[in-house]
């Protein structure tokens, strides 16, 4: 029982350090590449966790090895660009000017249903409105409008709108984060006049409070 503990628990570490070394881009969008090496390492793993009599060195080494070769492979694509349609594939526009590209939806086997479903996710019904829409190679679809159906911008509409800065947790679930409250050139006092004008004096019944560099404050309390 302790052995397969301890051997779930290196591969998993492992596993979670060879992720991390690949880059965030790759944890968020897996190119088919990064796709296949994600079932295979999976694939690997799973036999030396469930087998007590294959040694651990028969699943770490291949999967030392297929992580090695991903960051070569991620070395490569970023030098050059060749390597990177080989590897990742080209974007793909499926509508230019309001037309549909049927060939490129057939390429990629895209379907008209599909198409408007992911159009709908990025608030369109209307493929008149679109000036492009991309089919990137991680599978996203990009929509860029024609310019008269942008929301307006406060430059455009000559408004002056002061810069809030990045919001900091300051409060998650009860826990005062200390160090971004004094990031944020503040102290305890400040906090709890905060809470007061909220009609709160205890940080434990805080859900989330947030403060961003102009003092503009976020606040929700816990319920119940």
């Amino acid at each position: 029982m302790f052995t397969g503990f301890l051997r779930t628990i290196i591969l998993y570490i492992l596993i979670t350090a060879g992720v991390r070394l690949m880059g965030k881009r790759q944890v968020g969008e897996l190119e088919p590449s990064e796709l296949v090496l994600s079932l295979i390492i999976a694939d690997l793993a799973s036999v030396p966790m469930q087998d007590y009599g294959i040694p651990l060195l028969t699943g770490v080494v291949p999967i030392l090895t297929l992580l090695s070769l991903t960051m070569i492979l991620s070395v490569l694509t970023m030098k050059s660009v060749r390597f990177r349609a080989l590897m990742c594939g080209r974007p793909s526009v499926i509508i230019q000017n309001g037309g549909v590209n049927q060939r490129e939806m057939a390429k990629n086997r895209l379907t008209v249903d599909e198409l408007l479903e992911e159009l709908r996710g990025k608030g369109y019904t209307d493929l008149a409105q679109i000036k492009y829409a991309i089919l990137e190679t991680n599978g996203q679809l990009s929509v860029l409008p024609y310019a008269n159906q942008k929301p307006p911008t406060a430059q455009e509409l000559k408004v002056s709108v002061e810069e809030g800065g990045l919001p900091r947790v300051v409060v998650s679930d009860g826990r005062l984060l200390e160090h971004n409250l004094k990031a944020l050139g503040h102290d305890r006092p400040w906090l709890e006049k905060q809470l007061t004008q909220r009609g709160c004096k205890d940080v434990s019944k805080v859900f989330l409070l947030l403060v961003d560099e102009a003092d503009g404050v976020y606040f929700a309390k816990k319920e119940g």
